[in-house]
């Protein structure tokens, strides 16, 4: 489909958005030379970006040790966990890892699951329309303890004991930025309310009157003795186990074993209980790290790779399916119709992942083969209003693409865009009410981790889970993830992923990569809740359609919909908001308005994306660090 098909319907959009994407081209000319706040990163040997700069250096150290991308990774994700930025030690862990040994993509799959005793109607019974946002009740088992070990011992060249080394430094001690210290102030009086949380996050509030800062000051010294402690343990373990004649692979799996059923494992259990948590000994016994095949789609060429449908990532495929045979760039950058299309076709994706996204180890099984089929996507296209915004886009029926009969037709009829806070069990049946959506929420969570070497290997890793709040389990000083919220607890929201014990909630958490002619192209990751894959579609087609390099691209302004379901607190949705920035014309935005949307006008949308672009030209890597917030890279 080209522009053209766009503006047919009337002569008024001709003549109006001819004007606009004049402009909008004229600026586009200028895109691939724009200049950027910071610098590309230029690496021959390896490269290393993530969400804070003492963690990219964590990343560096272990290169200079001798350590591949898993390695360095590793040790970026132990030290983000170890500074709480926006994950803690008992989050949960995603990663993409290309192995240049096999050409392959594999997933890693550390997400926690609902402990024993946490129904549906556990929920209900205590007058909740959703698991709750913080606290042990919304904790599902941490995975990133197992996803580092399990991704170290299968792909990684370096022991335990030295990827956790600089994390183990920063817990006995580092200089903390001021964004977590103050984090850490404004949320008190949650904190307050866990004794082992208090203790860490808030060192100055014994004897305060409580007008006096109990957290720790920017550049002041951040200790956690417990944490530290813990991370010991691990090693010890694992040096134990070396001197007893394991291999390294086994060594680092009888570490994995004490924190999962050995005494780490029982205290996490005796302080989640004490504050009624319901998570048991036999929850992380039977709890499993997978190493799983990813999904994917090709772009005009280009292959994507994403985890599958326990997270987000195939709303990015589907996205591009649907976009793929659209001519975006006559359209013109951030021109009214581009903006537009981009935005009808997140509208669909997203629906499709509010109603079919969910555990896929656990029945009923999501039609992801439909979800994914090109058929399907032009299905999609062809129900796209392109005059006006659709606040009432609904999920389509991916069965037929795959052979099958859709068994909750019943339940689509009845799905609303806006999900509703209260359920009635009658003929109509929801009752339906609307809350404000809390930006915070929409935006909650995650870091991201980019790594890749010389050797090939190249890791796209987005953790999280644990984020301040954070209830710390005892004195494990690991603090426990608050995931349970993504759920659901009435099949009509979403049949696939409603609560109960074993199961995975369908989280936000979307790592990529991209190959072409099966050779590494890109990976890229952002922090980020329910915004990460429209974040990432637009950096994807920054680069591909817009010849942006990756530092441009990961600091170009995105727009940001919240047409979608939120995955936190209420779940609510605002269909037809959409926030821009100041670098789309007025006349755009105005366009924008007359076709329907709730246009909101900010300062800068939430885009943390970290990348790194493979230059096969002259062998060698680009790193791109937003300048949102405190993303950093280092490369040699």
């Amino acid at each position: 489909m080209s522009a053209f098909y766009y503006f047919s319907n009337s002569a008024r959009r001709i003549i109006f958005s001819a004007i606009c994407c004049l402009a909008v081209l004229g600026h586009t000319g200028t895109v691939a030379a724009q200049k950027t706040v910071k610098p590309v990163l230029h690496g021959k040997h390896w490269v290393a970006v993530t969400g804070k700069p003492l963690a990219a250096t964590a990343g560096g150290i272990i290169f200079a040790r001798g350590g591949n991308a898993v390695d360095a990774a590793c040790a970026m994700l132990a030290a983000t966990s170890t500074m709480w930025d926006t994950l803690g030690w008992g989050g949960e862990t995603q990663a993409l890892i290309y192995n240049p040994n096999t050409g392959q993509v594999k997933g890693i799959n550390a997400l926690g699951v609902a402990p024993t005793g946490a129904t549906a109607k556990y929920f209900k019974d205590q007058g909740m329309l959703y698991p709750p946002e913080y606290g042990p009740l919304a904790a599902v088992t941490p995975g990133t303890p197992g996803g580092l070990m399990v991704m170290l011992a299968a792909y990684g060249k370096l022991s335990l004991a030295d990827v956790l080394g600089p994390a183990m430094e920063m817990a006995e001690g580092y200089p903390i930025e001021r964004s977590q210290a103050d984090n850490m102030e404004s949320r008190r009086e949650t904190l307050s309310k866990w004794s082992y949380s208090s203790n860490v996050f808030l060192p100055h509030l014994n004897g305060d009157d409580g007008t006096q800062r109990a957290a720790p000051k920017a550049g002041e010294i951040f200790r956690q003795p417990d944490l530290l402690e813990t991370l010991e343990k691990l090693v010890e373990t694992e040096k134990q186990a070396l001197a007893g004649g394991k291999t390294r692979k086994e060594a680092i799996y009888a570490a994995y074993d004490r924190f999962y059923r050995g005494d780490i494992a029982r205290e996490l259990i005796r302080a989640s209980s004490e504050y009624g948590g319901l998570m048991t000994m036999e929850d992380l016994d039977r709890w499993q790290v997978y190493i799983e095949d990813s999904v994917t789609t090709t772009y005009k060429g280009i292959e994507v790779h994403k985890l599958t449908s326990w997270v987000q990532g195939p709303v990015l495929l589907q996205a591009l399916n649907i976009l793929e045979d659209i001519d975006l760039k006559s359209m013109g950058y951030n021109s009214a119709p581009y903006i537009h299309t981009l935005y009808q076709a997140m509208n669909l994706a997203f629906a499709d992942r509010d109603f079919y996204y969910g555990d896929p180890y656990v029945p009923p099984a999501e039609p992801i083969e439909g979800l994914l089929s090109k058929s399907y996507a032009k299905q999609r296209r062809g129900q796209i209003d392109w005059e006006r915004n659709n606040a009432n886009t609904k999920p389509g029926d991916p069965y037929p693409f795959q052979g099958d009969e859709n068994p909750f037709l019943d339940l689509l009829e009845k799905w609303t865009p806006v999900p509703p806070v209260a359920m009635a069990e009658g003929a109509d049946g929801f009752q339906q009410a609307r809350l404000m959506t809390d930006d915070e929420s929409f935006l909650a969570g995650t870091t991201s981790i980019q790594a890749a070497d010389a050797e090939g290997w190249v890791v796209s890793i987005t953790p999280s889970g644990g984020w301040i709040p954070a209830f710390i389990a005892g004195r494990t000083g690991i603090g426990l993830s608050q995931r349970m919220q993504s759920f659901v607890l009435h099949e009509g929201l979403n049949p696939f992923n409603v609560v109960q014990p074993g199961q995975r909630p369908r989280a936000t958490l979307t790592p990529s990569l991209a190959l072409k002619d099966g050779k590494p192209f890109m990976a890229f990751s952002v922090q980020g809740g329910d915004t990460q894959d429209q974040n990432l579609l637009q950096f994807f087609l920054n680069v591909v359609e817009f010849g942006m390099n990756v530092q441009q691209s990961v600091e170009a302004h995105n727009i940001t919909s919240y047409q979608m379901q939120s995955s936190f607190g209420a779940h609510t949705a605002e269909p037809g908001r959409l926030d821009l920035t100041r670098r789309v014309f007025e006349s755009v935005r105005s366009e924008l308005k007359n076709m329907g949307y709730e246009v909101k006008t900010v300062n800068r949308t939430y885009s943390p994306i970290t990348a790194i672009y493979f230059d096969r030209e002259n062998g060698t890597m680009w790193g791109g660090a937003s300048d949102y917030g405190e993303d950093y890279g280092v490369a040699w």
